[in-house]
C-alpha cells in the first residue's frame, strides 16, 4: 500500500481510533505526542484534521557544532501532501516558524505543520486557514538563539516524560485531540484494526443512549474485536 492509499484511509478516523489500534500494536502511548495542541485554524476548535508524511526539520542552539548546516531553504523542500515536523530546542524561548513559513508550506501543498516548540505570527496563520499544532507561541525568530541542523531526518519531541522518535515518512495525524504519529511499518496493520474498533465503540454507544449500562455494551461489543 503506497503512502497516498494509506493517508486516504485514514482520513476518517481520529487521532484517538489512531491510537486505540497503536495500543494494541504495543507502541507506547499509542503514539500520542504530548504537548501539541492545534492553535491554527482556531485554537483546539472545528474538525480540522491533518494527515500525512512527516517531513522533518531539526533545529539546534546557535552553540550547537557537530552538524554543518543544510544549504537553501527548508520550507522550499517541503513536498505535496506532507506534514511539516519542525523540532526545536528545549525550552527554546524564540519561536521557530512564522507566517511567511505558512504561506510557503499551503503554497507547496503541504497539508499542515507541527511545530515542537513555539510559532509565532498567529493570526497570519489562521488567515491563511492553514492548520498549525505547536507547543506554545511566541513573538521572537530563531536566528538569535537557533538555527537549521538537519532536514527530513529523525528528530526526538522535546519531553521528559516520553521518549518518542519521528522519522521522515511516518504518518501525522493531528486533530482537536492531539497529534499522533505512526511508524511507517505499522501503518497498514493500524488500518486493518480501526474499522472494527470504530464500529464496536458505535454499538457501545448506541446501546448506552438506549440505557444499557457501559459495562455490559463493551463486554458485547468489544470482546471480537479484531486484535493484531
Amino acid at each position: 500500500m503506497d503512502t497516498q492509499e494509506i493517508v486516504e484511509k485514514l482520513k476518517p478516523y481520529t487521532s484517538c481510533d489512531v491510537a486505540d489500534a497503536l495500543i494494541k500494536l504495543k507502541v507506547p502511548h499509542g503514539g500520542f505526542l504530548a504537548g501539541l495542541t492545534m492553535w491554527s485554524p482556531k485554537r483546539q476548535e472545528g474538525p480540522i484534521k491533518i494527515v500525512g508524511p512527516a517531513h522533518t526539520v531539526k533545529y539546534v542552539r546557535n552553540n550547537y557544532e557537530p552538524e554543518t548546516p543544510p544549504s537553501g531553504h527548508y520550507i522550499d523542500s517541503i513536498p505535496k501532501g506532507a506534514v511539516l515536523f519542525i523540532s526545536a530546542p528545549a525550552k527554546a524561548i524564540n519561536a521557530c516558524y512564522g507566517g511567511l513559513m505558512s504561506t510557503r508550506a499551503q503554497y507547496s501543498g503541504a497539508v499542515g505543520t507541527i511545530v515542537d516548540g513555539r510559532l509565532r505570527d498567529l493570526q497570519e496563520h489562521r488567515d491563511l486557514e492553514f492548520p498549525v499544532f505547536a507547543c506554545d507561541v511566541g513573538t521572537t525568530a530563531p536566528a538569535e538563539v537557533m538555527r537549521i541542523s538537519a532536514i527530513n531526518e529523525p528528530v526526538r519531541l522535546n519531553s521528559e516524560d516520553q521518549d518518542a522518535v519521528i522519522h521522515p515518512g511516518d504518518i501525522l495525524v493531528g486533530d482537536i485531540n492531539g497529534v499522533v504519529v505512526i511508524p511507517r511499518a505499522l501503518a497498514e496493520k493500524v488500518i486493518e484494526l480501526i474499522p472494527s474498533q470504530v464500529e464496536a465503540d458505535e454499538k457501545v454507544a448506541a446501546d448506552i443512549k438506549k440505557g444499557r449500562g457501559v459495562h455490559a455494551a463493551m463486554k458485547e461489543h468489544r470482546a471480537g474485536v479484531r486484535k493484531p
